[in-house]
């Protein structure tokens, strides 16, 4: 028997059928509507990596909206870009809000590189240029940028982070309860420290792969033990397998659940690799983050270390590829 398909079309203001045409519209006169791009952070190929959520023009907005589009996007971070005067976005940087779903954040990683990396192909006056400075809240954050080869998907940028500061030495025992390990689970030959490059995390070294595989991280207990502590976060890392072509893995899991790749924790696990002898000054180093939630992440970090033994130049690299864009409306 001969089978008959037929397709339904649909467009923006008329729908065919009984007792459909004279519906409101809620899509044909919204009151207010901003625009919004996502791209994929840190990803080698679409729909891996980091999403990240990106409000093209928010001078319209007020900070409780802007909270409220990240809790609506329910993405790890959402971006909120403040346009300037072309003078002054020269001189001090494009102005940029970065929310999670719970509060504004001073810095992040993934949102810093995949918004300067939305500039690069749409700013104005910037687009395509070899450097672009955001301006957050901890300050100016330089964005480079490299080229695309043909065929290449997206654009590979480069942020510089600021000077890393070291924070406290954490007890091995305590750490283990807060994250529902057992002391045997750490790397007993490893410093569990603090470091931050402008947000603070508490770089846990992981005994093995199969320890982080397995990781999951009670977030009241974890909450509990970083509000006494001067950490925001946990970030636990491991030696990667050889095969994977990366150097450390990563885990980030927080009240959101758990972060495909985090480049402001990246740059810190550099400046803790190199602080300790784990990675040589200027060695670039591969970390892989999201691969136990299928979002792989490839991230290239590299730092120095100076004669008079301090870290500076931490640099945190990676893709970042357009994925969609839309408008969304507000009352």
């Amino acid at each position: 028997m001969e089978q008959v398909c037929s397709t339904a079309v649909y467009t923006q203001h008329t729908f065919e059928g009984p007792n459909v045409s004279n519906a409101p519209n809620p899509f044909a006169s919204p009151s207010r509507t901003v625009d919004f791009a996502q791209v994929d952070v840190f990803a080698e190929r679409a729909l891996e990596g980091n999403q990240l959520a990106i409000f093209t023009d928010a001078r319209n907005l007020t900070s409780e909206e802007m909270q409220s589009l990240a809790r609506e996007t329910n993405l790890s971070e959402t971006t909120f870009i403040l346009p300037r005067d072309a003078d002054v976005e020269r001189e001090r940087g494009v102005q940029v809000r970065i929310f999670t779903v719970e509060e504004e954040l001073q810095f992040a990683g993934h949102p810093t590189l995949g918004t300067a990396s939305w500039l690069y192909w749409n700013h104005p006056t910037l687009r395509g240029a070899e450097s672009i400075t955001l301006d957050l809240r901890v300050g100016p954050i330089p964005v480079r940028f490299k080229p695309p080869a043909a065929g290449e998907p997206g654009v590979f940028g480069t942020m510089r982070q600021n000077d890393p500061t070291f924070g406290l030495m954490h007890d091995l025992q305590a750490i283990a309860a807060a994250l529902n390990l057992s002391v045997e689970d750490l790397d007993l030959e490893l410093p569990i420290q603090t470091v931050s490059t402008g947000m603070a995390f508490c770089i846990v070294p992981l005994r093995s792969l199969e320890v982080a595989k397995h990781l999951a991280i009670p977030q009241h207990s974890a909450r509990t033990y970083l509000a006494q502590s001067d950490a925001k976060f946990f970030h636990c890392i491991t030696r990667a397998d050889k095969a994977s072509g990366a150097d450390w893995h990563a885990r980030m899991q927080f009240y959101n659940g758990e972060d495909p790749a985090t480049g402001s924790a990246s740059g810190c696990a550099i400046a803790y690799l190199v602080q300790h002898g784990l990675a040589a000054s200027d060695q670039p180093i591969v970390l892989e983050q999201g691969t136990e939630m299928l979002r792989p992440s490839r991230i290239h970090v590299q730092a120095s270390r100076t004669n008079a033994g301090t870290v500076q130049n931490v640099f945190v690299g990676g893709r970042t590829i357009p994925v969609a864009m839309g408008r969304l409306f507000l009352p």
